[in-house]
């Protein structure tokens, strides 16, 4: 397969390894969101004024160990409110990073502690909560790692932050950030696609070597569909979780917000070069290159055990709680009206407001909850998508499985893709106390309607 080259931007940049903050020590990791430059765009064009953690893009990558205690300083440089979600994580109500839900927003100059401690190893990641859509398109957010007490057998680990920039001629962050025609559509999609910041990412391998590759999709709106072209391997986690078994995968689709762990090993022949390929509009172009050095090859291995599970409440939905979230709005289906700040509208108010998508007829953050729940009780939730676009559904503070066709259960996550005109049901044991965003990571899709929340006693 002719790899094709991105289209707005020609070149490429060089290869981007990430920052890391190491082991969790006694000390707080201090994230500072501010302006900075940074060379996005390949050598020859502009540096971009972005906002990013400590100046880096992506931010540093956090890396813990299950069991450890997180403690950071959000140290705000920012002009305006902003606070930090650890996306994935089931921690403490007050330590989620929601304005007005969990904590007050952290305001100009001003400081906040996060700490809790971390009973899930996994991939995940962390970004704003407030005026999420602009600051996390101007690039706030970052890569965190949990590593399990007993890791894999691998040779080598790369964690990959896949993202897309709406990005004008002259290299610089389009300010179209709520745009009728984003909000009402697929959401903000970009025009310049970066793994770990960079244009082309080139990783050096060999062949049969065997890898661990942690994809994180951090773009505000962007499904990638990904293929695997002379790296063969596992799907070992979703969001974090480890599968009861690794899943053969040669392509994968990586909604806004999820996240998997691959195992891979390398096919390709020794001096040839293997690729995770983006497929879009019937072309592949490389978001990864991997360059296959000289000499010996190693034997293929048998496949990978899982990984080290995670332990979670057992779901038992013969007395579960039954709810349903309807999504409705959008462009090319709308809706008769919803209600928003407790006021009945018909869409073309909604629209002055800049509100184009409801749950269950409500747009905007409900005065109650879609469920409400005791400790420990099961809940199953219906989620319809009754509009043309996709919507990446994600739930603060637990992770739930989808429920099949058959009645069994799918693997456990924390973000999943609704499809037009399909239903999706999952189910989830609400052991985390407290009152948990409920809403659409298309960020756009979010701040135009749809969010709601849940209650835990």
């Amino acid at each position: 397969m002719k790899l094709s080259r991105r289209q707005f931007l020609a070149g490429s940049a060089a290869a981007s390894l990430l920052p890391v903050a190491g082991h969790a020590t006694s000390a707080a990791i201090r994230l500072e969101p501010a302006p900075s430059r940074v060379q996005l765009a390949p050598p020859g064009y502009s540096m971009t004024d972005v906002w990013s953690y400590n100046g880096t893009i992506p931010g540093q990558t956090l890396r813990f160990k299950q069991g450890d205690r997180l403690r950071a300083q959000l140290v705000n440089g920012l002009d305006e409110a902003t606070t930090i979600h650890w996306h994935g994580l089931r921690l403490p109500n007050n330590m989620d990073g929601v304005p007005g839900f969990s904590q007050p927003a952290v305001q100009p100059g001003e400081t906040f502690d996060y700490e809790f401690d971390l009973p899930d190893a996994g991939t995940y990641w962390y970004h704003p909560h407030a005026g999420a859509l602009e600051q996390v398109a101007r690039g706030l957010s970052g890569p965190l790692i949990i590593e399990e007490t007993t890791p894999p057998d691998v040779d080598s680990e790369h964690v990959l932050v896949l993202d897309d920039w709406r990005m004008t001629e002259d290299a610089q962050i389009h300010e179209s950030f709520e745009s009728g025609m984003d909000l009402s559509h697929a959401g903000r999609l970009g025009n310049y696609v970066t793994v770990n910041g960079s244009d082309v990412l080139e990783v050096p391998t060999r062949a049969g070597e065997r890898m661990r590759l942690r994809l994180i999709n951090t773009a505000t709106a962007r499904i990638f569909s990904l293929e695997m072209q002379g790296i063969e391997g596992w799907v070992v986690a979703l969001d974090g979780m480890p599968l009861d078994k690794p899943e053969p995968a040669s392509t994968i689709s990586l909604a806004t917000a999820q996240r998997v762990d691959l195992i891979v090993d390398v096919t390709a022949a020794p001096g040839e070069e293997a690729y995770l390929v983006s497929q879009e509009r019937g072309e592949g172009y490389a978001l990864t290159t991997f360059k296959v050095a000289s000499g010996s090859v190693q034997a293929r291995r048998e496949a990978p055990a899982p990984l080290q599970p995670n332990v979670l409440p057992e779901i038992q939905l013969k007395d579960a709680t039954i709810a349903t979230m309807l999504m409705e709005g959008g462009a090319m289906r709308g809706m008769d009206g919803a209600v928003y700040k407790g006021e009945q509208m018909d869409m073309r108010a909604l629209m002055q407001e800049g509100q184009f998508w409801a749950f269950n007829g409500v747009a905007g953050m409900p005065d109650d909850p879609l469920v409400s729940a005791a400790l420990g009780e099961t809940v199953r939730v219906a989620l319809g998508n009754d509009t043309r676009f996709d919507h990446a559904i994600h739930l603060h503070g637990h992770h739930f499985r989808d429920i099949r066709a058959d009645g069994t259960l799918g693997p456990l996550r924390d973000t999943i893709l609704v499809p037009p005109g399909q239903i999706r049901e999952i189910a989830f044991v609400a052991d985390n106390p407290g009152k948990w965003m409920f809403h659409c990571h298309m960020l756009s899709h979010q701040i135009s309607g749809m969010m709601t929340w849940i209650d835990v006693a």
